[in-house]
């Protein structure tokens, strides 16, 4: 069980986020949506610890994460892996070595230095690319790969951290419909293993198709946190301030022409 108990994160006299609570079970796919600068991806960062809370605490299963230092901290983020929208893979390296890295924290600082890495953990990368499809593609360099498949890799390699919990901010973003689809499945797929998945989504039919759960934020606060099927039209005018047929408009606009040259690209 994941706890977030007043969550609050100030930037100056600007409050990003403010006062969260929620309660998520093990296992569960949520989905946190709201405008941009909403603070979806600052409550993403407490959660990994990446951003400390101003206020507020974190518990998962009972441990105070919001108290971890060093070493402790280290494991927290182990198993508590994040995706990142722009994949944040190492370009030049191969996709297998990027897969790898997910093992770091797990291995003697000398040998993570050297990147020194057994016969089973290479192992276990590949299968973590097969599943995805993706094990042709191990020798290749990661600027090699389409948008889509490097987010795959991306989630590879989260799964090497063997994760409890995984975070995914705007995964989809940058990506055509296509891809986002095969991502969007992949973390499903992940999902149903067991981990815990909190995903920061801007569509809302995305949204709706994958989580069990969706979580609204309007600057900085939660306003809504319940099943896709309550989503209606009245409390997506409440969290967006707008239609949703507004809101896809808008949305499609922010993104621009991106997917449409990803698509190209692919």
């Amino acid at each position: 069980m994941l706890e977030i108990d007043g969550l609050t994160r100030r930037f100056g006299a600007k409050t990003a986020v403010d006062g969260v609570s929620l309660a998520i079970p093990a296992g569960q796919m949520v989905g946190v949506i709201g405008r941009s600068g909403a603070g979806k991806s600052t409550l993403l960062r407490m959660l990994n610890r990446l951003t400390d809370p101003s206020d507020g605490r974190i518990r998962f299963d009972g441990r105070d994460v919001t108290a971890l230092k060093g070493r402790a901290l280290r494991d927290w983020r182990m198993r508590c892996a994040m995706i990142f929208q722009q994949f944040n893979l190492v370009q030049r390296l191969d996709v297998l070595t990027n897969v790898l890295v997910g093992r770091l924290n797990r291995r003697p600082l000398a040998t993570s230095l050297l990147r020194m890495f057994t016969a089973q953990e290479r192992a276990m990368a590949l299968t973590a690319l097969d599943r995805f499809d993706l094990a042709e593609a191990a020798l290749q360099r990661a600027d090699t790969l389409s948008g889509g498949q490097q987010q795959r890799v991306a989630i590879a390699r989260a799964l090497l951290q063997e994760p409890r919990i995984i975070l995914a901010d705007e995964p989809i973003a940058s990506l055509d419909p296509r891809n986002s689809r095969i991502v969007m499945d992949a973390l499903r797929g992940v999902n149903r293993e067991g981990i815990t998945v909190l995903v920061n989504l801007h569509d809302l039919t995305t949204a709706r198709d994958y989580c069990d759960r969706i979580v609204a934020l309007n600057a900085g606060r939660l306003v809504f946190d319940g099943p896709p099927a309550h989503l209606t039209a009245t409390r997506i005018r409440e969290i967006y301030g707008v239609s949703e047929e507004e809101f896809a408009v808008e949305a499609a606009e922010a993104v621009g022409a991106a997917p449409r040259l990803a698509a190209v690209a692919a």
